[in-house]
């Protein structure tokens, strides 16, 4: 089983490949690094929506036929400027006709990075690098996946079931047409439908008639970046583009944590169901909208 991937052609010859969840710019943990200035730390992202792969700008918009797009479906042959005159080609879209994803106890079914390191305690998380420390490393060699524990590496398969400290987790095949929908969707419930508006320095929630829970500063930042992202995303992007000048992680984290409580318990407060801001377990986190829900980004 292959992973969903885009080619590119760099302007310097050179191409590159990237999946699903992999993040442009000059973070040293993104899949494509570019050391520019005119980049940003978390620049663009790859994501997989209704069995295509789309390129989503981050906070910077995109450059495409002369038009500036927060968002484009990747075709081969289509070029993107990624800042002013710095463009990359599309020579080649591979979308299989499934994805390995993982699941666990309590965790979605979540679609693997190319390269992911797993961890189950204190709570499971899925980073999409190499970390020699963890657990558990899973990762993509284009002729099928390979997991490695305990100084042990095997093949992974759809159907492979193993533990990493006590925690049962599975490999399963996820059709590639389900396996992006954006933003994240569920049905079911028995809340009043949410108006959500964003607009980046402000926000506002509305649950049915009553009066609307209004957001400024970092907690409407955050909102707005989810919705732009239009996706689960890595908590790091996220806090980067709320936090662009913080250079210290451990300070970040910190920043990220408190605030995320605060927001959450903001929304509670208003009557808001909490999971509208929802943190997967696994890095990332997304804005959770049902079948109802309307949002407006106006970011």
């Amino acid at each position: 089983m292959h992973r969903a991937l885009a080619t590119f052609r760099m302007p310097d010859g050179t191409a590159r490949e990237l999946g699903p969840g992999d993040i442009i710019g000059r973070l040293w943990s993104a899949a494509l690094q570019l050391d520019d200035p005119r980049i940003s730390e978390g620049h663009a992202m790859l994501s997989l929506r209704g069995g295509d792969l789309w390129l989503l700008a981050l906070r910077r918009r995109l450059g495409v036929d002369g038009r500036s797009v927060g968002e484009v479906r990747l075709v081969p042959g289509l070029r993107v400027a990624l800042a002013h005159g710095l463009e990359v080609t599309v020579e080649r879209v591979d979308l299989p006709a499934s994805a390995l994803a993982i699941e666990a106890p309590g965790l979605p079914t979540t679609v693997l990075p190319g390269l992911c390191s797993l961890r189950a305690r204190p709570q499971i998380e899925l980073s999409a690098r190499h970390q020699p420390d963890a657990p558990c490393i899973l990762w993509d060699t284009c002729d099928g996946w390979r997991r490695s524990q305990g100084g042990v590496t095997v093949p992974l398969e759809a159907g492979d079931v193993w533990d990493v400290d006590g925690v049962p987790f599975r490999a399963v095949a996820m059709p590639v047409g389900g396996a992006g929908l954006s933003p994240t969707r569920v049905t079911g419930g028995i809340d009043p439908p949410l108006r959500i508006v964003t607009a980046w320095e402000t926000a506002q929630v509305q649950a049915g008639d009553a009066p609307p829970v209004v957001f400024s500063g970092v907690h409407a930042r955050i909102l707005s970046e989810l919705a732009s992202l239009g996706g689960p995303a890595a908590w790091e992007v996220v806090a980067r583009e709320v936090w662009p000048d913080e250079d210290d992680a451990w300070v970040l984290r910190k920043r990220w944590d408190v605030n995320l409580g605060r927001l959450r318990a903001r929304l509670r407060e208003g009557g808001i169901r909490t999971d509208l801001v929802r943190a997967a377990g696994t890095g990332q986190v997304e804005l959770v909208l049902r079948r109802h829900d309307e949002l407006d980004d106006r970011g």
